[in-house]
């Protein structure tokens, strides 16, 4: 963990708690998958300690960079070396800006993990906290909820439900995840209403 601090930029969305919510949600999903623990484990900890703004030019290249490091910092220490090559794969994978297949159970857990934590209570606080800190507007005081224009999340905060968040539960590669997904989904949807009501 020590190491993941060190290398991590300093962002609230992406932060030690991130972290640990990951690794919590990807041993859950784990059992419940009967996938390789180690993998999965190893890949969760260190899947984001290289972490890249949001509005930097090399976002997409956020989970190579990551992976790469990772694999240095296992290799430095001679941790799960015949593991090395599904770690990479399971970091790299992850991203949703990466566009990368997870090919095996384990990225496959790992990827809908982090999404999972993109979801719900959590997710929304860390829309909101990344809209924050990029200086974006809530929302489109002409069109809050896209009804008449096409979402645009460089622009508006709750924009980001629309381009995204509202629909990973179609990415989620397990089934366990699919549902806890749906399940984070409502109460997304219960804030969209509440807000509607508010303004």
């Amino acid at each position: 963990m020590a190491f993941v601090e060190q290398q991590a930029i300093s962002d609230a969305a992406h932060d030690k708690a991130h972290i640990l919510r990951v690794v919590k949600i990807a041993k859950q999903l784990c059992q419940q998958e009967q996938a390789q623990l180690d993998v999965v484990m190893a890949a969760a900890y260190l899947h984001d300690c290289v972490s890249v703004a949001k509005n930097d030019p090399r976002r997409k290249q956020a989970s190579l960079l990551a992976a790469d490091r990772a694999i240095e910092f296992l290799s430095a220490k001679q941790l799960l070396q015949k593991q090395h090559d599904a770690i990479h794969h399971a970091i790299v994978a992850h991203s949703f800006s990466a566009n990368v297949e997870p090919l095996t159970l384990e990225a496959k857990i790992v990827q809908d993990a982090d999404r999972l934590d993109a979801l719900g209570a959590i997710g929304l606080t860390r829309c909101i906290q990344v809209g924050t800190a990029l200086g974006r507007p809530l929302y489109s005081i002409d069109d809050p909820f896209c009804e008449t224009r096409e979402p645009d999340d460089t622009t508006y905060t709750i924009d980001h439900f629309y381009v995204k968040l509202l629909r990973l539960a179609d990415t989620m590669q397990t089934s366990s995840a699919k549902e806890e997904a749906l399940k984070r989904i409502e109460f997304m949807k219960s804030y969209l209403q509440q807000l509607s009501s508010e303004i």
